[in-house]
């Protein structure tokens, strides 16, 4: 029954991520490979709180902060790459993405302050999943949400034909980089929900 449990839980954790790339590749149709790299950002910020500097409140207060922590660190880890790399389409994008993905995870291995190839270790164990699950329908209302508005709208536009919906005076690039941040952010939102669940994590 605890596998069963277990496994529940990583179903909600890949969920979230499943829809955050979704965001990226589906609707506003980028092709992003580095996803897994904004997945470590954030779980790798958000463990590292909860090993050094958790607040003395509860385990869930503890486990929020440690999400938002998650979400700002990969969607600012988004804006630096999305900026530069959404002027490229295509197979460069990928490329470049693919790139972003095993810097961080070159980058993470070569500090030894959270465990570098060793792992990281010690950490607390927040998540259930109650509060995986509370995360999942967040995520997923404010995906169905952005879809139904103006956003969502000029976002699909981009996917569908970037010349087209620039011509009739959409923001191409300022909605693309708008969907990689959120993208980027709700992947590590999902990453500190992980590393509360395993209590472990690894390059």
């Amino acid at each position: 029954m605890e596998y069963v449990h277990h496994l529940v839980l990583l179903c909600g954790v890949f969920i979230i991520l499943a829809v955050s790339l979704n965001l990226i590749n589906g609707i506003s149709g980028q092709f992003s490979l580095g996803h897994a790299g904004f997945w470590a950002v954030g779980a790798y910020t958000g463990a590292a709180y909860s090993v050094f500097c958790p607040l003395p409140v509860p385990d869930f207060v503890n486990l929020f902060i440690s999400c938002g922590l998650g979400f700002i660190a990969a969607a600012a880890a988004g804006a630096i790459i999305g900026i530069p790399c959404l002027r490229l389409r295509g197979d460069y994008l990928a490329m470049a993405t693919l790139g972003f993905g095993e810097i961080i995870r070159i980058q993470i291995n070569n500090m030894d302050i959270v465990g570098g190839p060793r792992g990281f270790t010690d950490i607390p164990k927040w998540s259930n999943i109650f509060w995986v699950y509370f995360w999942v329908v967040v995520v997923l209302i404010f995906c169905a949400n952005l879809l139904r508005g103006t956003h969502g709208r000029a976002i699909i536009s981009i996917r569908e034909d970037e010349i087209a919906s620039e011509s009739m005076g959409v923001n191409t690039f300022k909605y693309k980089t708008l969907a990689f941040i959120f993208g980027a952010g709700f992947a590590g939102l999902a990453g500190p929900l992980y590393a509360h669940a395993q209590q472990f994590l690894h390059p």
